[in-house]
């Protein structure tokens, strides 16, 4: 019964935020003043607020201030030893800092160290958790340059993404955090420069979607998690923006049905995978689970079977990776579920911006393969579907399998899946759980393997590297190319996507493209150890 109300709640909660948040958003990124510290912000970086961006300089602007985001939190990281409130700790060793300055500028946040005992006071603040904002709003603005293409009349441009980041971090995340820190500090989090400051981070992490933790135990350590309602508020925070974009997508296109299709595909898709979550986890297959009457290794008894189960399913549906359990001492097939949640390229809703260019893709294709079917020149809101645009949203969607099962492969032809705790299925599910979180920009982890060495630190960070801007890239070409196009006017022939058919056909394109790519290495891992 609690996991219920738990559920039943967020997701009231969710659908009452739905339309006032999301307008919100709205505003922020079609608003045409400039609040004054925005303009000083734009006069110290040289930005001309007033110019736009063709995809091609949009997407040179996202890399560059990627590529000075690595380098910096990089230094960070290497000169800890120097700097003030270090603690005493050593510099991070090269290729640690090297794949912390990748994961957190990515937005995938994965830690391959323990934080409280390897980052000081200052690098926790001004390093990774200004990274937790400016990349969660990298993502949203790339999701806002996208809407900005199927919303073009003819234009080139695709907005500013100075603008676009200046205002998403100081008018969207940093006000919501500001109020979810003193929620936690009410609650019992630390706030403090002794245990660290652990309740802003929390909140940080959480809104942006962003892993992480100043504990190594993360969200099941009750300094960032104390107590049964602040988990619920966590996992709020972690569906609030993803689940809200749907409805700027709806605005910016001009129809608001628009927006609740795409939302209703993404709740389908994560009603669906929490369910079968604590389904897998509250069954309890195994001996052990069966003989005691339930799953609890690696589990909080203060959230039990069926709000830790929510909890896993809603980190790994979005580029979360906070944890409030540990994912490796699941059941066999509870235990995949995280790593379907990721394969699905973590639409349902995903990350802050990336879940929701991700499922638009799928639009795309899906609207593609429908048009395929009836012999008709397939169009989404009034834009044409040709050649250009179905490779780039097929090499999207090739991008992450072809990192992860070649990273998972790598990883067993060089020998290094030795540092995975448990052999056979399991140790298999470990590595490819490891290169799917980092692919996929998620930051969790099943824990049972040692990855702080340093071919792991720098596979996992290529991947993390790959993972994130070549889909980023492709996403903006194809919004280029939208938006260049002039909107076709409906006619009899166009398939309606705002109809519960569409809903189910994007679903069901969804489980069926994952279900081809990656249905061979579950084959081996979880589900050979589940039906064994």
């Amino acid at each position: 019964m609690a996991g219920w109300l738990f559920v039943l709640t967020l997701a009231a909660a969710l659908v009452a935020v739905y339309r006032p948040f999301g307008d919100h958003i709205h505003r922020v990124v079609t608003g045409t003043r400039h609040h004054a510290v925005e303009r000083g912000i734009y006069r110290l970086v040289g930005v001309d607020a007033g110019a736009g961006q063709t995809w091609g300089v949009y997407a040179r602007s996202v890399l560059a201030f990627s590529v000075v985001s690595v380098l910096f939190l990089y230094a960070f990281l290497r000169l800890q030893d120097r700097l003030w409130l270090s603690l005493g700790l050593p510099a991070v060793e090269s290729h640690l800092a090297w794949n912390t300055a990748v994961s957190f500028v990515t937005n995938t946040n994965w830690q391959a160290y323990s934080g409280e005992s390897t980052l000081g006071h200052l690098a926790q603040m001004a390093g990774l958790a200004v990274q937790n904002f400016v990349s969660a709003s990298v993502g949203i603005a790339v999701a806002v340059a996208l809407m900005r293409g199927f919303a073009s009349t003819g234009g080139a441009e695709l907005g500013n993404f100075w603008v676009d980041l200046t205002r998403v971090t100081l008018r969207v995340l940093l006000p919501v955090s500001a109020l979810a820190t003193l929620v936690f500090m009410a609650a019992g989090a630390v706030q403090d420069l002794t245990a660290g400051p652990v309740a802003s981070q929390e909140a940080i992490k959480l809104l942006g979607t962003n892993g992480g933790g100043f504990f190594n135990a993360n969200s099941a350590h009750p300094y960032e998690n104390p107590t049964a309602w602040t988990n619920w508020l966590q996992v709020f925070l972690i569906l609030l923006i993803p689940f809200s974009l749907p409805r700027v997508f709806g605005r910016m296109v001009g129809q608001n049905r628009q927006g609740y299709a795409i939302v209703a595909v993404m709740a389908l898709l994560a009603l669906g995978s929490v369910a079968l979550t604590v389904a897998f986890e509250t069954h309890g297959a195994g001996t052990v689970p069966q003989a005691v009457g339930a799953a609890m290794e690696g589990k909080e008894t203060r959230f039990g079977v069926p709000n830790s189960a929510v909890f896993a399913a809603a980190t790994t549906l979005t580029s979360t990776g906070a944890v409030n359990s540990f994912h490796d001492s699941y059941t066999a097939l509870g235990g995949m579920m995280p790593l379907v949640n990721m394969m699905l390229g973590e639409v349902a809703p995903g990350g802050a911006g990336s879940g929701l260019y991700g499922m638009l893709i799928l639009a795309v294709i899906t609207v593609f393969v429908a048009g395929l079917m009836v012999g008709r020149t397939p169009e989404y809101l009034g834009k044409r579907i040709g050649t250009r645009q179905i490779q780039l949203a097929s090499l999207y969607f090739l991008v992450t399998p072809i990192v992860v099962l070649t990273g998972t492969a790598l990883a067993f032809a060089t020998g290094n899946h030795g540092t995975a705790l448990n052999t056979g299925p399991h140790g298999l599910s470990e590595v490819l759980y490891a290169f799917t979180s980092a692919g996929n920009n998620n930051g969790s982890a099943f824990a049972g393997i040692t990855v702080n060495t340093p071919w792991w630190n720098t596979a996992l960070g290529l991947a993390m590297l790959l993972g994130r801007f070549l889909p980023l890239i492709l996403v903006l070409a194809l919004a280029g190319s939208f938006a260049g196009q002039r909107p076709v006017p409906a006619s009899a022939g166009t398939l309606p996507t705002h109809q519960p058919l569409f809903v189910g056909m994007v679903a069901g394109v969804t489980v069926v493209l994952v279900a081809l790519t990656f249905l061979p290495a579950l084959a081996l891992g979880p589900l050979a150890e589940g039906l064994s």
